[in-house]
C-alpha cells in the first residue's frame, strides 16, 4: 500500500463500520442476553430440560454474536489508532494494510451473518444428496458433492453427522443424508438447495469422452422435537432393516435402520447411523416433520420451486455448474458468481457462492 492510498482506505473502513452498526440494534441484543441470562438463575429453570436447553442454546448464540461485534469494534479502534500514527511514521503502513485486510474480511462475513434473519436460519441443517440419471457417473458426482460439503463443514467449524448412506454399485453413492450443526447452519446451506451439474472427462469411460452428470441437493432445517406437525398413523409406513455402511458392508447385526414413508406426499426418510432402532426412528420422524413443514411452507408462499425436494435432475432446474473440461469454471446460475478454481470449490470453498446468493436474495436481485 502506498502512502497516498492510506486515507481513502481508512475512509472505506469508516463507511463499512458505520454501515454494519446501522444493521445492528446493540441495545436490543444486550437486553435480550440479559433477560435470558436472568432466566437461567431461576431455581425452576431446569424443571423443563427441553425448554431450558433451548434457552441455553439461544443464549450461547447471542453471546457469540456479542463477542464477535466487540472484536469487530476493537479491530476498528486499532485501525483508527494506527491511522493516526501513520501521519508521523509511514513505517506503520504495512501494519495498517494488514489490519484493514482483516477488517474487510470480517466485515464481509459479519454482513452475511446479519442477513440471516428468517425464522429458521439459526437452526441446524439436514442435507440429502441424490444422483440423477446416469448410473455410476452420476453416483460418483454425488459422492464428490458429499465430500465437498464435509470439507465445507470442517472449514467453517460446523459439526458433521452422517445419518444415512447407500453406496453405489460400482462407485459413488446412491443416496446420502447428513446433519450439519452450528450457528446458522441452515441459514447458510439453504443456498445450496437445488440441482448441481458436472461436466468432465469421465474416468469411467474408456473412450475418454466428456460426460454431463446431475445430482440434487435438498436442504431442510432440523426442527426441535415440539414442531407442530400432525402425523396420522394411517399416513405413515415404517420399515426396518439391517444397516449398511460404505461399500455395502453390514455395520451391525440388528435391524436398526429405519425408513419412514409419508404416504400422502410420498416423502421418504431413511436413517441408519445409530445402533438403536428407537433412536433412528426418532431422528427419521424429526426429519420427516421438517420435510412436511417445508412442503407446507411452499404451498403457503406459492413458491414450489424454492425448496422442492423432488426437483428434477435436469438442465432446467440446475442452480450451479462445475465444468472441468474443456475449461475450468464453477458458475452459479442464480447469481452469476463464478470462479476458475474448481478444485478449491470441491475442497469445500463454497462460502463465496453462499455469500453471493444471500446478498442478492436480501436485495431482491436474484435471477
Amino acid at each position: 500500500m502506498q502512502a497516498n492510498e492510506v486515507k481513502p482506505v481508512f475512509q472505506d473502513v469508516q463507511k463499512q463500520y458505520e454501515n454494519i452498526l446501522e444493521m445492528i440494534d446493540s441495545k436490543a441484543l444486550d437486553d435480550e442476553v440479559a433477560a435470558l441470562d436472568k432466566l437461567t438463575y431461576d431455581p425452576s429453570f431446569w424443571n423443563d430440560p427441553t425448554s431450558a436447553n433451548k434457552v441455553i442454546k439461544k443464549l450461547k448464540g447471542l453471546k457469540r454474536k456479542q463477542s464477535r461485534l466487540r472484536d469487530f469494534s476493537t479491530l476498528f479502534g486499532d485501525i483508527e489508532v494506527t491511522y493516526e500514527f501513520i501521519q508521523a511514521d509511514e513505517d506503520m503502513i504495512d501494519e495498517f494494510a494488514e489490519a484493514t485486510t482483516r477488517f474487510f474480511q470480517e466485515a464481509e462475513a459479519l454482513t452475511i451473518a446479519l442477513l440471516l434473519s428468517d425464522d429458521n436460519d439459526a437452526l441446524d441443517a439436514i442435507v440429502e444428496i441424490h444422483p440423477g440419471a446416469g448410473g455410476t457417473e452420476s453416483q460418483d458426482w454425488a459422492s464428490m458433492l458429499y465430500r465437498m460439503y464435509m470439507r465445507y463443514a470442517e472449514t467453517e467449524g460446523f459439526t458433521f453427522e452422517l445419518l444415512d448412506y447407500l453406496a453405489g454399485d460400482e462407485a459413488g453413492i446412491k443416496r446420502v443424508t447428513f446433519a450439519v450443526r452450528g450457528d446458522n447452519a441452515f441459514g447458510y446451506l439453504k443456498a445450496e438447495h437445488g440441482v448441481h451439474r458436472l461436466v468432465r472427462i469421465s474416468p469411467f469411460d474408456s473412450g475418454g469422452r466428456r460426460h454431463t452428470s446431475f445430482a440434487s441437493v435438498t436442504v431442510i432445517p432440523e426442527f426441535d422435537e415440539d414442531i407442530d406437525i400432525e402425523l396420522l398413523d394411517k399416513d405413515i409406513k415404517i420399515d426396518t432393516y439391517r444397516s449398511s455402511g460404505a461399500g455395502g458392508q453390514s455395520v451391525n447385526t440388528t435391524d436398526s435402520a429405519v425408513r419412514i414413508t409419508h404416504i400422502p406426499t410420498n416423502t421418504v426418510v431413511t436413517v441408519q447411523n445409530e445402533r438403536s432402532q428407537i433412536k433412528n426412528r426418532e431422528t427419521a420422524m424429526q426429519i420427516l416433520k421438517g420435510k412436511l413443514y417445508m412442503l407446507e411452507l411452499e404451498k403457503k408462499q406459492e413458491e414450489l420451486s424454492s425448496y422442492r425436494s423432488d426437483a428434477a435432475n435436469s438442465f432446467g432446474s440446475q442452480i450451479r455448474s462445475y465444468v472441468m473440461h474443456p475449461y475450468s469454471m464453477v458458475k452459479d446460475h442464480r447469481t452469476n458468481h463464478e470462479t476458475g478454481n474448481v478444485q478449491k470449490v470441491m475442497d469445500g470453498d463454497v462460502q463465496p457462492f453462499i455469500n453471493s446468493w444471500l446478498k442478492q436474495k436480501a436485495t431482491g436481485d436474484l435471477g
